[in-house]
């Protein structure tokens, strides 16, 4: 069985394409850690694609692969390719490369205090992202800069543009984040847990600046979390990552409805459920953690935190089956959790 997953459910070629990327670090004494293994997806334009897992699982280090801003001395993509509208990002030039960043794909990280210079304004910031790309005027950025701020919902943008980084709040400078990354429109966002350090009413904020910005762009947006709140409320399918592996994809209606891998399943089994009114009722969490890679186990790599396993998981590593057009799942045992599930519903 390939390890490439579903393909995308419309007939267009996708818009990026990810094929067994592997992606791996130089660690001490010469050893050399593969952090992505084999991971493959694609997006189209207009689509939400939610990359989901625990810390660890390899997301942002897929983000970054994409980005082709791994660190120079450790980091590299070991095999694969990534390719933009069928382009190879891989064949380019850093010099290249930097054009693709901003222009075509944008991307907005988890910690906007660590992304943003704090000794230049937001205002500034943006315009320089635009006067590298768009090659307008000074005059001209600026006023692009201001357009953006309004756009995503900061107020007084034309004030806001001379403030700093730190004279603004959290949900503020993130907003600023989402700005400069579409100041450029670009046909592609990777926005790495953009919300995960905001209260929920900021939150959903962000979550609605973005879907609206999604429609009137009609970009991509490949959505990098672990809260599978927000993937219920924003993306169309759903790549779930364990251990540096895709373990399942689908669709967010058939992942929520019914999902394959026990992982998933872990992770849907940990979500407050709506409606409840038991405050007795305890949410299950998945024991252990995500495994270091240097010490993976054998088979599954999931086996030594998964109560369905059994001694054939350890036997040998499972690959990516597909149960139907559309899904994937690394599993030997899904079949019988899906009777399960089904059981159950």
């Amino acid at each position: 069985m390939s390890e490439t997953a579903a393909p995308p459910l419309a007939s267009a070629p996708p818009l990026l394409e990810v094929t067994g990327l592997q992606t791996s670090f130089l660690a001490g004494e010469g050893q050399i850690i593969r952090a992505v293994d084999g991971v493959s997806f694609s997006v189209n334009g207009g689509e939400t694609l939610a990359i989901v897992g625990e810390s660890g699982s390899g997301k942002s280090v897929t983000s970054l692969s994409i980005m082709r801003l791994l660190p120079k001395k450790t980091g590299f993509v070991s095999g694969g390719d990534i390719r933009l509208r069928g382009k190879s990002l891989l064949d380019l030039s850093e010099r290249q490369m930097r054009d693709v960043r901003g222009n075509d794909i944008g991307m907005i990280f988890q910690e906007p205090m660590t992304s943003l210079n704090p000794v230049h304004t937001i205002g500034r910031q943006i315009a320089e992202v635009v006067i590298q790309h768009q090659k307008l005027s000074k005059a001209q950025a600026r006023a692009r800069a201001v357009e953006m701020l309004e756009l995503v919902g900061i107020p007084e943008p034309q004030r806001r543009a001379d403030s700093y980084p730190h004279e603004m709040s959290g949900g503020m400078r993130q907003r600023a984040m989402i700005a400069m990354a579409l100041s450029c429109e670009p046909s592609v966002l990777i926005a790495d847990e953009p919300t995960t350090a905001l209260d929920v009413t900021i939150q959903a904020q962000i979550l609605d600046i973005m879907r609206n910005l999604q429609q009137k762009l009609g970009m991509a947006i490949v959505f990098i979390t672990h809260d599978l709140g927000v993937v219920a409320e924003m993306a169309d399918r759903v790549v779930v990552m364990y251990a540096g592996q895709v373990v399942e994809t689908g669709s967010v209606r058939d992942i929520f409805a019914g999902p394959l891998m026990p992982y998933t399943a872990g992770l849907m089994q940990s979500i407050p459920r709506l409606g409840s009114t038991d405050r007795r009722e305890k949410l299950q969490t998945i024991p252990g953690y995500v495994p270091p890679l240097t010490r993976l186990p054998s088979g599954c790599r999931f086996r030594t935190r998964c109560s369905f396993a059994t001694d054939l998981c350890a036997a040998a590593e499972p690959e990516l089956d597909m149960p139907e057009p559309g899904r994937a799942v690394r599993c030997v045992r899904w079949r019988e959790l899906q009777l399960m599930t089904r059981k159950v519903s």
